[in-house]
């Protein structure tokens, strides 16, 4: 699969560019009918674009009216030649430039490192303008650097290449710019587990040349370090381990302006993308404290006057999780009269949960969709899923500070997140926001490499497994419960990487297990006759449904199967195609076919499967478990990189000795056909799925009640 660009989460309600001296600043502006102060994040070096705030723009832009620019030499602005284009007071006219361009009155202005110095310039230029300033990893050069860096010149050549020595005009212009980078990012980002952020900046790094890096480092050579006189409110943020600038360089600005100081203990010099959460909460409680307070009405429950009230998050990647969630949802009420329910989701779990009458919470709308971005990421019938989640990071960070405001606005008994990854992570990274009871449902564990990866992806599976390792020894409180959708024979017998641990013995140690919930009574298809009466299908017609899921990366299989529909209604004459595109593939982008019949969205699905004599799915768990349940024969082809769908789901269908894999390489018209016309007059031997999984998951759940 090839990598593609990682797209912005949240789209800006306006582009555009300002020109100064014929040098043009692109700025970009979100949520631009907020009413009150503007969040301004200024650029920094140009080492990196305005990127560098994607973490922080989505959730900010949800509250306030936000800008941002790409400052000269990166991202879309110009990148003159010479070191005096990239003098400081350049930078700050480009700031008031696009103040003004954007028509931007009263604003916060947010900095980090080298951008620091020309927000608190612009500050004392427009006193009555700029309400206050944030400066995060300040390189305003108020003390001396780290004694490592200073012993290097910048503009003499070294006989070494080690460590700083690295931070050479001449190393930069002479082979050596990609080591660098990667050099200095490491520095920048010393956090463990910051591979993502590496990746990131190194690739930023790319974007500007080397010679124009020269240019801006030449420009800095000249600054005359100091402080402007400032009347607006300061918070400063610094890393105790910033190797780029030391905290007592954030502990010297602080005195200076009479700021706040946050010092992040064991963090670095970039908090904005290593601990966005933080510093996201830090911004609107900042900004929010600078802006005239306007008049709340709230109201507080006595405790004892309060129902029992869960908030349910459930993945929306793959419509599966929605449809077990609503049978434990339903078995929790049975269980506990009385018990509200707000469903924090996203489409096409909203679909699902409409239809079920369910309350879906109204931040929902604030949610950055996430089956979106997995569209986005896919080819054809091809999905790096571990790099496709890798790149929702923003997306992450977006929905996490979502569900903190709900959380925040209301009490919950008890928060359930169904593969909610987003909430998982970020609260082992921020574990001081926890204050409800918390469950934590999968039915997979462990990212695990594909061959094609090589040792790099090797290492950076391996990784993400090492963090989450240390988050649950380190934070055991966090889940009350670890549910495993399953049984521990359906686990990979992979270890989590070089000198982790078994995935099956740790997850049989930290997880109790439900058996497989297929989220539906097997009554209600157990009289087959009937459900296909039901369903309106012919009593004696063979039956082949086809469906892909919840998500619309499922196109190229479906057109895949309507080619070889002529071909199989050739071999098997009577055979008819029910095809079911789902809520998020139009069936009007598909050619009709003689003998098939196109649906979108079919609320009851499993119906379907259980009444068809055999079927062609993705290879999704949830469509493949509900056929197993059903015992109906099956194709299932996997998505091509999909490491859950290539490992976890074919282990747990060889347990049960279900379904038969065919890779997408091989869905030739032939091939289906042949296989179909085999699977229709063998008897299936499955192992049963359980009956009564949801109520021992409800169960589990009142507990914590």
């Amino acid at each position: 699969m090839t990598s593609k660009p990682q797209r912005p989460a949240r789209p800006a309600d306006q582009v555009g560019s300002v020109e100064r001296d014929g040098v043009t600043i692109a700025y970009r502006v979100y949520n631009s009918t907020a009413v009150g102060p503007t969040v301004m994040f200024l650029p920094t070096w140009s080492i990196v674009p305005s990127r560098i705030w994607k973490a922080q723009v989505p959730y900010l832009a949800k509250h306030f009216r936000v800008v941002t620019f790409d400052g000269r030499g990166s991202g879309r602005s110009s990148a003159p030649a010479g070191a005096s284009a990239y003098a400081d007071s350049e930078f700050v006219a480009d700031t008031l430039a696009v103040l003004a361009a954007t028509g931007t009155g009263t604003c916060v202005l947010v900095s980090l490192s080298r951008g620091v110095p020309w927000a608190l310039q612009v500050a004392h230029e427009l006193p009555d303008q700029v309400l206050g300033v944030v400066c995060i990893g300040s390189a305003a050069g108020l003390v001396p650097a780290q004694e490592e860096r200073i012993r290097w010149s910048w503009n003499e050549r070294h006989d070494t290449t080690d460590g700083w020595a690295k931070y050479n005009k001449h190393y930069w212009t002479e082979g050596g710019y990609d080591d660098f980078l990667r050099f200095f990012f490491a520095q920048m980002f010393p956090e463990p587990h910051s591979s993502k952020q590496l990746e990131d900046a190194v690739g930023w790094g790319h974007e500007i040349s080397p010679e124009r890096l020269v240019d801006t480092e030449a420009a800095r050579q000249d600054r005359v370090p100091g402080v402007p006189s400032l009347s607006c409110p300061v918070l400063v943020v610094h890393g105790s381990d910033d190797k780029i600038r030391p905290l007592a360089e954030g502990i010297a600005l602080a005195d200076q302006t009479n700021g706040s100081l946050v010092t992040v203990e064991g963090g670095g010099h970039a908090p904005n993308a290593r601990d966005p959460v933080l510093v996201n909460r830090l911004l609107k409680d900042f900004v929010s404290g600078v802006t005239p307070p306007q008049p709340v009405r709230r109201t507080w429950v006595r405790a004892l006057n309060r129902p029992k009230r869960v908030l349910y998050l459930s993945s929306p990647i793959g419509l599966g999780h929605a449809r077990r969630d609503l049978a434990i949802a339903r078995e929790l009420r049975v269980r506990n009269p009385g018990l509200e329910i707000d469903w924090l989701a996203q489409h096409p779990v909203t679909r699902v949960l409409a239809d079920a009458g369910e309350t879906v919470h109204p931040a929902s709308a604030y949610l950055l969709n996430e089956s979106s971005h997995i569209e986005f990421e896919a080819d054809e019938h091809d999905l790096h899923a571990f790099q496709a989640i890798r790149r929702m990071d923003e997306i992450l960070v977006a929905n996490f500070l979502t569900f903190t405001d709900v959380v925040d606005d209301r009490h919950y008994d008890l928060v359930i997140g169904d593969e909610a990854w987003d909430v998982d992570y970020f609260l082992h990274e921020n574990p001081e926001l926890k204050k409800y009871a918390y469950a934590w449902l999968t039915d997979f564990v462990g990212w695990l490499p594909l061959p094609d990866g090589g040792p790099a992806e090797a290492a950076l599976t391996a990784d993400y497994n090492a963090e989450m390792l240390e988050q649950r020894a380190r934070f055991r409180r966090l889940r009350d419960r670890s549910i495993f959708i399953g049984d521990p024979d359906d686990i990979v017998a992979d270890t989590f990487g070089p000198g982790l641990p078994s995935i099956r013995s740790w997850t049989s140690q930290n997880f109790d297990f439900t058996g497989y919930i297929t989220g539906f009574d097997p009554s209600e298809t157990a009289d087959r006759p009937a459900l296909r009466a039901r369903l309106g299908y012919p009593p004696d017609a063979k039956l082949c449904l086809v469906t892909v899921g919840g998500s619309g990366v499922g196109t190229a299989l479906l057109q895949r199967v309507l080619d070889a529909i002529p071909l199989a209604r050739h071999t098997i004459p009577d055979l008819q195609f029910i095809v079911v595109t789902g809520p998020r593939i139009a069936p009007s982008t598909l050619p009709s076919m003689p003998g098939a019949t196109i649906h979108g969205y079919l609320p009851n699905l499993h119906h379907h499967l259980a009444a068809a004599d055999v079927a062609i799915t993705q290879g999704g768990l949830t469509t493949c478990m509900e056929l197993t349940a059903a015992r109906v024969p099956f194709i299932y082809v996997p998505l091509q990189h999909h490491f859950e769908q290539t490992f976890h789901v074919p282990a747990r269908l060889n347990r049960h000795n279900a379904g038969h894999l065919l890779p997408y390489s091989a869905c030739t018209p032939t091939t289906l056909a042949e296989t179909l016309a085999k699977l229709l007059i063998t008897d299936v031997d499955y192992l049963p799925v359980p009956t009564t999984a949801t109520q021992t998951a409800a169960a589990l759940l009142t507990d914590l009640l």
